[in-house]
């Protein structure tokens, strides 16, 4: 008999069986898919092995218990970004619960009282909730993820009280290893991210720079790290292409040259842009005239050379100017920090958190920089970075996006339809996007 000292993971949906009794055949066998694609990538990214998947249940076991909550805590956020876009009848809720001891290993299968507590952990756990055992939370890495006690419970067919924790919703102070120099969110920008932080999907994302895009070779190059933010508010706070590497996802040349430069436009030009080859064409040229005028928003300071120094580095290097670029941000007018700490954020290519960023700066920036940046990025080449956008303008109702959203809601962009996702998983649907923030804008 071969045992293990694992962590047990289970997860289900919430209102499975009600809804099953509501939906076809078809609908429900969608549903299930829709669920599988969306959680086995992630149990498999945090090294987890799925033992079986019954209906809306699945079984996973970890050698971590540190990965199996921080999985947890990726799939609730990954649903987050996923439901974003859709009605509450089709919006996906599961509850996670996890539990760590030493089980029977059989090929396809594990028994013992460890399991069992799992089972019945998760039965008291709350949708869109990551429920977990005093023996996780004595065992996993607390520098890694934050937990909160629950309560002692009795359950079911197993003797004596098990103390079960939490983990709470973000913001926290407690950093993913992806991001050591990570700032508190402020309670704006905390509203505008998924609920446990994007904290472990940008672990996953970090790793999967390293590994699986190397082996995806020339099909990944010029793709930016795809993080959870890309399907947050109508279809995603997105992950997606900073500005300077936009044009190599260009369809021709003439897009290849406006997309590197658009999002550095002001939207007065940017708003009436043609989506026709002509209208591309001749913005190419006003781009070319104001490249030798050196009239691109954007330009001087100390701050803003920094943080354009920051673009095309890596490694140590990139840390260190990184870090010089968050000193002067911290020297900028209180007012103005969230603006530069958006096109910080940018410069990384960490598209999801800039949005962030600049939406909560347009509370505070009288200049209007960082309105006319959200703006711009309705016209980005990232399908997700437009959806994302269009969420934050239209949850700020800036009146002045009223025409770029028209045009998005009409016409769309590039990759429309195609995988938007985390690891390319589900669609992207910005014209949606677009729609849904035109009704949030104040009446004509």
């Amino acid at each position: 008999m071969k045992t293990a000292n694992l962590a047990i993971v289970f997860t289900d949906i919430k209102g499975f069986t009600e809804r099953t009794s509501r939906q076809t055949l078809e609908e429900n066998q969608r549903l299930l898919q829709v669920h599988d694609a969306l959680l086995a990538p992630l149990f498999k990214a945090f090294g987890g092995r799925i033992i079986k998947s019954i209906g809306d249940a699945f079984l996973v076991t970890f050698e971590s218990p540190t990965q199996a909550v921080l999985s947890g805590i990726a799939i609730q956020d990954r649903l987050w970004h996923h439901n974003r876009q859709l009605q509450e009848d089709e919006q996906i809720h599961v509850r996670v619960a996890v539990n760590v001891g030493e089980v029977r290993v059989e090929t396809n299968d594990i028994f013992g009282e460890p399991v069992n507590i799992a089972a019945r952990v998760e039965g008291i756990t709350d949708a869109g909730e990551v429920f977990f055992t005093e023996a996780v939370y004595l065992s996993m890495n607390k520098a890694e993820v934050p937990s909160q006690e629950v309560g002692a419970f009795e359950l079911k067919g197993i003797p004596g009280k098990i103390r079960v924790f939490r983990v709470p919703r973000a913001p926290y102070r407690v950093l993913a290893p992806a991001a050591p120099d990570a700032v508190l969110p402020s309670p704006e920008e905390a509203a505008l991210l998924p609920p446990y932080g994007n904290l472990a999907l940008a672990r996953v994302e970090s790793n999967l720079d390293l590994g699986q895009r190397a082996a995806a070779g020339a099909a990944a190059m010029g793709q930016g790290a795809v993080a959870v933010g890309q399907r947050a508010a109508a279809g995603a706070v997105a992950v997606g292409q900073r500005a300077t590497v936009l044009g190599q996802q260009a369809r021709t040349a003439t897009d290849a040259l406006w997309a590197r430069v658009y999002a550095k436009l002001p939207p007065a030009i940017t708003t009436k842009v043609s989506s026709t080859v002509a209208g591309w064409s001749m913005c190419a040229g006003l781009v070319v005239v104001l490249l030798g005028g050196g009239l691109l928003v954007g330009g001087g300071g100390a701050t803003m050379r920094a943080i354009r120094d920051v673009e095309g580095t890596t490694g140590p290097e990139k840390t260190q100017r990184v870090n010089e670029a968050k000193r002067l941000i911290k020297l900028e007018e209180a007012d103005q920090r969230s603006y530069f700490s958006g096109r910080l954020e940018e410069a990384q290519g960490n598209m999801s958190a800039a949005v962030v960023h600049y939406a909560a700066a347009v509370r505070k920036d009288a200049n209007g920089r960082a309105s006319s940046r959200l703006i711009s990025l309705l016209k980005h080449e990232q399908c997700g970075v437009r959806s994302s956008a269009a969420a934050a303008v239209g949850s700020l109702r800036l009146e002045d996006a009223r025409g770029a959203l028209e045009s998005l809601a009409d016409d769309g962009g590039p990759n429309e339809g195609t995988a938007g996702g985390f690891l390319g998983l589900g669609t992207c649907d910005s014209k949606q996007a677009a729609a849904d923030a035109l009704k949030r804008l104040p009446a004509n």
